[in-house]
């Protein structure tokens, strides 16, 4: 069982970012979210945040600035079905995770030359489980990583990525064959003194809404990496290449960095399982004080 400090102290950090892309963001008039009156909102948009450091035995980086306790599973259950090639939005609700139905629909999909309900062949559970190969094999990414750890920990190349190009571009002649780019997944796994350290990078990160949960999910998946293999879980980095906050999420972003943060809480994996069984009910969180939830926050679609 993964032991955590008995005295966790609170972490600004998920704050700081806010207050970073609210002080350095540039202001895009046009983005890429629509309201619901079908018009573009703006946002601020910071290449190149600073990162994300969590030491997990200072407490699992759920934020505590408002209160996230009813969802915090669902986004590792989408984790595991990505990494157990989950493609559609059928097979995801096989894992717990319910969200996507906003971006698979009929419009949607036929726009991709894709059936309704699939994520398309550039998809994460595509790249994760299935990336294709010039010989027309698939090629397993955590399944080859996690041998690789395990045999040559002290290498430094522990690495997936989540993108397939063939099927991200878009341009004269080209079909995008994925209803939304993988914003999240380029993940880098590191053996130190037995400790193994992960860093995510995210592509494009909707601090205010996505990136809490992609916290959530790759936290869990660095504990899960490290039982899987035999090492202590140590580091958690999280790097965001385009961090942004919609213009029209500005009040509540306000809101959050008004509220003082508590100490992150504990999770632990209840079962020791074959790392492609795990599921979000094997996660147990406990210990968590947060602030109250905070509602209606404009999501991009």
């Amino acid at each position: 069982m993964f032991e955590y400090k008995k005295e966790r102290t609170p972490d600004y950090q998920y704050q700081n970012l806010l207050k970073q892309i609210l002080k350095e963001g540039q202001k895009e008039e046009k983005g890429q979210m629509i309201d619901k009156n079908g018009k573009l909102v703006g946002c601020l948009s910071l290449h190149g945040s600073t990162p994300m450091k969590f030491r997990l035995d200072n407490g699992f980086p759920m934020i505590t600035e408002r209160n996230i306790s009813s969802f915090w599973k669902f986004p590792i259950g989408e984790l595991f079905g990505f990494i157990n090639g989950a493609r559609t939005q059928k097979e995801l609700e096989e894992y717990g995770c319910t969200w996507w139905k906003p971006w698979v629909t009929e419009k949607k999909c036929s726009k991709r030359g894709l059936e309704t309900g699939d994520l398309g062949p550039g998809s994460y559970g595509a790249a994760f489980h299935d990336f294709p190969m010039i010989d027309g094999e698939t090629f397993n990414q955590f399944k080859n990583m996690i041998e690789q750890i395990q045999e040559q920990p002290h290498l430094k190349t522990h690495y997936i990525t989540p993108f397939i190009p063939q099927y991200t571009v878009r341009g004269k002649g080209k079909t995008q064959k994925v209803v939304v780019v993988p914003c999240h997944g380029q993940i880098f796994v590191r053996i130190i003194n037995n400790k193994l350290n992960l860093t995510m990078v995210q592509r494009s990160g909707d601090v205010p809404i996505g990136v809490p949960s992609n916290m959530i999910q790759y936290a869990a998946l660095t504990l899960a990496l490290a039982q899987a293999t035999g090492y202590e879980a140590y580091e958690y980095v999280h790097t965001i290449i385009d961090a942004h906050i919609y213009l029209n999420q500005i009040p509540f972003v306000e809101e959050v960095i008004s509220r003082k943060p508590f100490s992150l809480p504990k999770v632990q994996i209840k079962n020791e399982k074959n790392f492609f069984n795990y599921r979000k009910d094997d996660f147990d969180l406990s210990e968590y004080q947060a602030h109250p939830p905070i509602s209606n926050i404009p999501l991009a679609i």
